[in-house]
C-alpha cells in the first residue's frame, strides 16, 4: 500500500519569493536622475547618465533594508559588503524611489525650529546666552574650543 505524505519544508525561514511591480519612474540613488531611458533589467555596468554613478548596487534595490541582517531582506543572496557599488547579485530588482536626499526642506525646518528651541549646540558653557561679549567668528569658535579642550 503506498501513502502520500507532505513533506515539511527543510529551512523554515524561506517564505515564497514575491514578485514586484514596479511604479513610478525609476531614479538614480546618487542624484535623483530620471534613469527610464535605460533598457531593462540593468546590467551590471548600468550607469546615471547626470552623475555617472554604478546603479545596479544595493542601493537600488527593492530587497536592501538596512535594518536586517546584510542589508539585504533576499535569505539567500550573498553579502555584498560595499552596497554602493555594482554587484553581480542575481536577486537584484530594481526599486524605483532609491533616491533618498541628504535633507530635505522639512528636515531643515524641524532642525531650525529644534535649534531656536534647544540652541544649536554652539555654546560651550563658558558662552552663556547672556554673555555681552560679540559673537565668535567660525574659526575664532574653533580655536577657542580646541584651547579649552587642551586647557589644564
Amino acid at each position: 500500500m503506498l501513502e502520500s505524505r507532505t513533506l515539511a519544508p527543510v529551512c523554515t525561514n524561506l517564505k515564497p519569493r514575491e514578485v514586484i511591480i514596479m511604479t513610478g519612474t525609476p531614479v538614480c540613488w546618487r542624484c535623483g536622475a530620471s534613469i527610464e531611458d535605460l533598457p531593462l533589467p540593468l546590467g551590471r555596468r548600468a550607469e546615471c547618465s547626470a552623475c555617472h554613478s554604478e546603479l545596479h548596487v544595493c542601493l537600488m534595490c527593492q530587497f536592501f533594508d538596512p535594518g536586517v541582517s546584510q542589508s539585504c531582506r533576499e535569505p539567500i543572496a550573498e553579502e555584498v559588503k560595499d552596497k554602493k557599488r555594482a554587484n553581480f547579485c542575481g536577486y537584484f530588482q530594481l526599486k524605483p524611489d532609491a533616491f533618498r536626499p541628504q535633507e530635505t526642506a522639512a528636515a531643515r525646518a524641524a532642525r531650525s525650529e529644534l535649534d531656536a528651541l534647544f540652541g544649536d549646540g554652539a555654546n560651550t558653557p563658558d558662552d552663556q546666552p547672556g554673555d555681552a561679549e560679540e559673537p565668535l567668528s567660525e574659526e575664532a569658535l574653533a580655536k577657542k574650543r580646541l584651547e579649552d579642550l587642551f586647557k589644564k
